[in-house]
């Protein structure tokens, strides 16, 4: 590929099954500039939203192209120091969103003071097909770690209601657990980044992450069938300044992938 991507993608943009377009917006992105992937054309724009079932959401998806991907030391997650997260509404009341966020503050405040959380409630043709609300929670620490948590309401038809207040609560008390696990990459992202240290040129990269998820497990064996890529897995015990669950820390040297098509200039 020689030109940078620009790609609209329509359809389902936040349900209970897939990383939402806000968490990849909020943690993806972040994670792609750690390996060189960068520039002001890396974005992703949300112009509509689409709950499930029938969507109706649109996103635009702009990334540059790079030759080749940097090796990653990313072992030092940090300390957290502040939430941010943002608490949406399609075709209902937009004060489904404001007792979402009030119910969220009072879980997370008890720990941090520097906690924000947007509103954002879409309306007329930028709403999509069907309605339904739902909160994205990202945690930031000092070193650039970028830990995430999300809900959304049960699309319409399906399963009993849910309050906002419900669905607030619930998502600090994951975003907390998140928190727990631990590591430089949050569970969502966990393969991503295995990907493209897998990707990266012929270094060693290291990243230091939570308890493995079920699809990382199966992912890391996609890698090893796919690219014969075999990671080298430590488990660390919690240090007594970073109380939390077990972190395990991957190690391997990438197979050099380079774009072939991108001109060095």
């Amino acid at each position: 590929m020689k030109h940078p991507l620009k790609i609209v993608l329509r359809g389902v943009t936040n349900d209970q099954v897939d990383p939402s377009v806000d968490v990849l917006k909020a943690t993806a992105l972040p994670l792609l500039k750690k390996f060189g992937i960068d520039g002001k054309s890396l974005e992703i724009k949300i112009n509509r939203r689409g709950m499930p079932p029938k969507g109706g959401g649109e996103i635009v998806f702009a990334c540059p192209v790079r030759r080749v991907l940097q090796p990653i030391q990313f072992t030092d997650p940090g300390k957290i120091k502040r939430i941010r997260g943002t608490a949406y509404s399609v075709r209902v009341s937009p004060q489904m969103a404001n007792r979402i966020v009030e119910s969220a503050r009072s879980i997370l405040n008890k720990f941090l003071p520097d906690i924000y959380i947007y509103t954002d409630h879409m309306k007329g043709v930028s709403s999509g097909k069907s309605p339904g609300f739902g909160l994205c929670l990202v945690a930031e620490t000092i070193n650039g770690s970028v830990l995430s948590a999300e809900l959304a309401s049960n699309p319409q038809g399906q399963g009993a209601a849910v309050l906002p207040e419900e669905l607030g609560q619930n998502c600090a008390k994951l975003l907390l657990e998140e928190v727990y696990r631990g590591g430089c990459v949050d569970s969502t992202n966990q393969s991503l980044a295995l990907l493209l240290m897998t990707l990266g040129q012929q270094d060693v990269s290291k990243v230091l992450l939570g308890p493995l998820s079920p699809y990382t497990i199966e992912f890391l064996r996609h890698l090893r069938s796919f690219f014969q890529i075999m990671f080298k897995i430590e488990t660390k015990a919690p240090e007594e300044e970073y109380m939390g669950g077990e972190k395990v820390l991957m190690t391997c040297v990438g197979t050099g992938f380079s774009n072939l098509s991108k001109t060095i200039r």
